[in-house]
């Protein structure tokens, strides 16, 4: 039994629970989330919060929430609001506080001058270009630079007047004293230091020069007594220069993290750079960050997407050591999985097409139970009004329909849901030859949809009766672009013309008069077209609903076929 909960453990839960039998660090389990708030969270970062905070909470133990804002020129209050917004609202909630890397500018500015003092870093004078110029190449030692051989002394004098903003932006940097010729282009004497003229949305314009992410990163972790440092795998390559710069300030007997690198999510027929992501805003090519086709948190959330639909995403896809790409129709399995099993089931006619029922009393409204989700019979059912004038869907029409066809046509009966069985009596058309309405009879003694005689009917139409319909706005989106790898240059060199034209497209129809009481982020299953999501932009009498996803799955009936 005990090798088969070994078996299932993915490797970090492996280390960490090593590390609990040996006892190191107590036992104790800290992790942290790090996002830098320069832009929304999108279900990449989803997928490290749900394994950052679930291993917090499977031990027993902390999760910080810390932002890394060591670079203010692109950092903004609305991204740390927006990004504590996306953790709560995927169920977690971090260790007392949120955190933040300039909480700890003193010290680390403090360890930059200890690395000084021990001759490990020194004030470097060349620019951005140079340092990148003189870098080296993998299999070519970098050249060093002027400023590695001045002294001590003058390097405390002059990063000290750097932090006093004495020098101009860029004419100065502070750098590590590592190794001009390592393997690892990270260790070729790393810049630790910039100066950067920019207010900071914390700390104002106290500092004139901000720690570079590598020398902020893990001093961050150290000083919060972080366990377990888990980022993805580009930072791998980091690890020496976390580990070095831990080694010549980690004091005897304080918790020293580890950090651990997993795989990173890489989707189908998405884009996660948040450079790419910040220009689709920026440029217009979506309506903003929370735009429904973002794979953003904020975009999904709006969509219709549920946390713990994005729970059971992260869960399947699990933890591994190399990258792979998952397919889109995987989280949208697990969405759709999820909505089957709470979404409120309701009738709406995307695209109307008027039906009048002739030997139905035209004054007469009646009112059809009909269950509220057939997989939760805690739901309930509600009332809906029917009367002799209904809308169908256009599409659930032909006149001269092809074999296999099951829906209405002229003579051919159907039924329509939880009401009665009705036959196609006529058409009628405008002066263009196009069909503007239906008339038919219904069968009295079919009251429920069920022929008395027993007589068996294979089509089952979705209605809304006229009298009582509500007007929507109906907002189909399907993916944002039409390559499974958009990141590709398309045929101008661009990634945007991968953008789909037909991402999102707007249809009027209307819906049952249930939905008067829904509210924006209110998620439903309209019966045989898809789930939707309750948009923000609804107005009394004019609800907007985003579609969700549609009720195929193709990633259910491609599972099947490989099973």
């Amino acid at each position: 039994m005990e090798k088969e909960t070994a078996k299932s453990l993915n490797f970090i839960e492996e280390i960490i629970e090593d590390d609990i039998k040996s006892g190191k660090n107590g036992g104790a389990v800290l992790t942290r989330f790090p996002p830098e708030p320069n832009g929304y969270l999108h279900i990449g970062h989803a997928k490290s919060i749900c394994l950052n905070f679930g291993l917090a909470r499977k031990y027993g133990g902390r999760c910080n929430l810390r932002f890394d804002d060591t670079n203010p020129e692109k950092e903004d209050v609305e991204y740390v609001d927006s990004i504590m917004e996306d953790v709560k609202w995927l169920g977690f909630q971090w260790n007392d506080r949120p955190y933040y890397a300039s909480d700890y500018f003193g010290q680390i500015y403090e360890w930059a001058l200890l690395l000084i003092r021990k001759g490990l870093a020194y004030v470097c004078d060349m620019s951005a270009e140079e340092i990148s110029r003189t870098r080296g190449t993998p299999t070519e030692p970098g050249a060093e630079s002027p400023g590695r051989s001045r002294s001590i002394e003058e390097n405390i004098d002059l990063f000290t007047r750097m932090k006093k903003g004495e020098f101009p932006d860029g004419t100065k940097v502070l750098r590590a004293r590592i190794d001009m010729a390592s393997p690892n282009m990270h260790m070729r004497d790393p810049v630790l230091y910039r100066i950067k003229r920019d207010t900071h949305h914390r700390t104002g314009d106290e500092w004139c020069i901000y720690p570079m992410y590598d020398f902020a990163h893990g001093q961050s972790d150290y000083i919060e007594g972080i366990t377990h440092s888990i980022c993805t795998l580009e930072f791998e390559v980091h690890r020496p220069l976390y580990d070095w710069f831990l080694d010549h300030i980690a004091e005897e007997g304080r918790t020293r993290p580890r950090q651990i690198e997993f795989a990173r999510l890489n989707l189908t027929y998405t884009v996660m750079s948040k450079r790419m992501l910040l220009r689709l805003v920026r440029e217009g090519f979506v309506a903003g960050w929370d735009d429904p086709r973002m794979p953003t948190i904020a975009g999904m959330r709006r969509r219709g997407y549920t946390p713990e639909s994005i729970r059971a995403f992260a869960a399947v896809i699990g933890v591994a050591k190399r990258d792979t790409v998952v397919d889109m129709a995987l989280l949208e399995h697990c969405v759709r999985e999820d909505l089957n099993r709470r979404a409120q089931r309701v009738m709406g006619v995307i695209n109307p097409l008027r039906v009048v029922i002739e030997n139905y009393p035209p004054e007469k409204t009646e009112e059809f139970g009909i269950k509220n989700n057939p997989e939760d019979e805690t739901m309930g059912t509600r009332q809906v009004p029917f009367s002799g004038a209904i809308y169908i869907e256009r599409d659930d029409f032909m006149e001269e329909p092809p074999k296999g066809f099951f829906r209405l046509s002229p003579g051919r009966e159907v039924r329509l849901r939880a009401a009665y069985l009705i036959t196609c009596t006529g058409v009628v058309k405008n002066e263009k030859g196009e069909i503007t309405e239906l008339r038919c009879r219904c069968d009295p003694e079919s009251r429920g949809g069920d022929a008395p005689d027993g007589r068996k009917v294979k089509g089952t139409l979705h209605w809304v009766s006229a009298a009582h319909a509500v007007p929507a706005e109906f907002r189909l989106y399907d993916r944002l672009f039409t390559k499974e790898d958009p990141s590709e240059a398309g045929e101008d060199g661009d990634f945007t013309s991968n953008i789909s034209p037909d991402s999102v497209r707007t249809a009027a129809g209307f819906v049952e008069p249930f939905i008067k009481a829904a509210a924006a982020g209110d998620r439903f299953q309209f019966e045989r077209i898809g789930y939707f999501c309750m948009d923000p932009d609804s107005s009394e009498g004019r609800p907007v609903f985003n579609r969700t996803v549609s009720l195929k799955d193709s990633w259910a009936k491609t599972a099947a076929r490989s099973g």
